[in-house]
């Protein structure tokens, strides 16, 4: 039986690091928690640079994740997109609840750091004007928040320029039987999809035959996953920035609330909901 000072020796011989690559190396810690430098004394400001922060990093895990998911569509590999989309709808639960976190500002607190912001906005935020790229809800005009800075222009723009993941999975039931009109198969991409009676009529195919097209009918099923908790995300950043601002113009000259509640209305997938009407 090992005595008690064997035991202490041997944990203290675990705990030693010193000759490793640390936890705080790996994850490059001192970097990035060094990275909030308020620019206002006060005390909320961290808040709001770390709420901010962190949901970059999210975003930056759901591209990475929707590069790879659509890229398995557009090459048949469903069991693989599923995972990824699986995952992106979890990511955007995240960013859901950062919200429950910056609500704990109130209008006099926000008020105190808002001085300091300029004019930067949130329509600055490349990596989230890719994820809607990569949606399908395209619109050059917002382009040119990005313009003064070529390297994240470029990535957004080849976003923008690209076929949508719900172009890539229209092309795919295309190849795979399903008929589906030419013009939303081949298309200016840089344009926003428009609802077409033709493809509602080929998802209906799929859903009243899913044991026939079963891979198909799961991806529909995941798209609406992933669009239910992205509509969430976007009631949330409404109704936050509505307590925290009211109906005052954005930081970058925006409409603020009025802009972000016509977004509610976009839908990314229209014929996904609109079939459930029919079946």
């Amino acid at each position: 039986m090992s005595k008690p000072e064997d035991i202490v020796r041997d944990e203290r011989a675990q705990l030693d690091f010193s000759k490793d690559m640390s936890y705080g190396d790996y994850l490059g810690l001192d970097l990035v928690l060094n990275a909030q430098k308020p620019l206002s004394p006060a005390h909320d400001e961290m808040l709001f640079i770390v709420q901010h922060q962190t949901s970059e990093l999210w975003m930056k895990l759901a591209l990475h994740e929707l590069h790879a998911a659509t890229r398995c569509v557009a090459e048949d590999r469903l069991p693989e997109a599923f995972k990824m989309l699986a995952r992106v709808s979890r990511i955007f639960e995240q960013l859901v609840h950062a919200w429950d976190v910056l609500s704990t500002m109130t209008p006099t607190e926000y008020s105190a750091i808002r001085p300091y912001l300029g004019p930067s906005s949130g329509f600055q935020s490349h990596q989230y004007r890719q994820i809607e790229f990569m949606l399908g809800n395209k619109n050059a005009a917002m382009l040119k928040p990005h313009a003064h800075h070529p390297q994240r222009l470029a990535a957004v723009q080849a976003a923008f320029e690209s076929p949508s993941l719900y172009d890539e999975a229209l092309r795919l039931m295309a190849r795979r039987g399903i008929a589906l009109p030419p013009e939303v198969l081949e298309r200016d991409w840089t344009q926003p999809y428009a609802a077409s009676d033709a493809v509602k009529a080929g998802w209906l195919q799929v859903y009243r035959e899913p044991t026939q097209h079963w891979d198909l009918y799961q991806m529909a099923e995941e798209f609406v996953d992933l669009e239910d908790a992205f509509r969430l995300w976007r009631f949330r950043h409404v109704t936050t920035v509505e307590r925290v601002i009211g109906f005052k113009r954005g930081t970058g000259g925006t409409s603020g609330v009025g802009y972000l509640r016509k977004m509610l209305d976009v839908v990314l997938f229209p014929e996904l909901w609109a079939l459930r009407t029919e079946l």
